[in-house]
């Protein structure tokens, strides 16, 4: 069963989708929305494609390697531009981010 094949990522993915989720509602509600404009666009990215990732992996994609490739990429992009961030909920999100993409590049391996 792929969901169990792949138990580890799939868990890893819900968690950083959540953290991006939770970053972007908060970015929102920061004081100068404009300067975290980038930061909600790219949690915006990031939990979409690691929901997708998450979904696909469990339907047994035939694309696990070039999706999770995918993702990586964008946890990474995702990871460092909370990293600038001083918000706590940035911080978070950066390492689950980082945490994601490590994950997703041992799927592509």
């Amino acid at each position: 069963m792929s969901h169990e094949k792949y138990g580890s990522i799939i868990q890893t993915l819900h968690e950083c989708m959540t953290a991006c989720n939770h970053c972007y509602d908060s970015c929102l509600k920061e004081d100068d929305v404009k300067m975290m404009a980038e930061c909600i666009r790219l949690d915006r990215e990031c939990a979409d494609i690691c929901g997708f990732l998450e979904q696909a992996l469990v339907r047994g994609t035939p694309f696990a390697a070039e999706l999770a490739q995918a993702c990586a990429a964008i946890c990474e992009a995702c990871g460092n531009e909370c990293k600038k961030h001083d918000h706590t909920h940035c911080q978070k999100c950066a390492d689950a981010c980082f945490k994601c993409a490590e994950e997703c590049k041992k799927l592509v391996s």
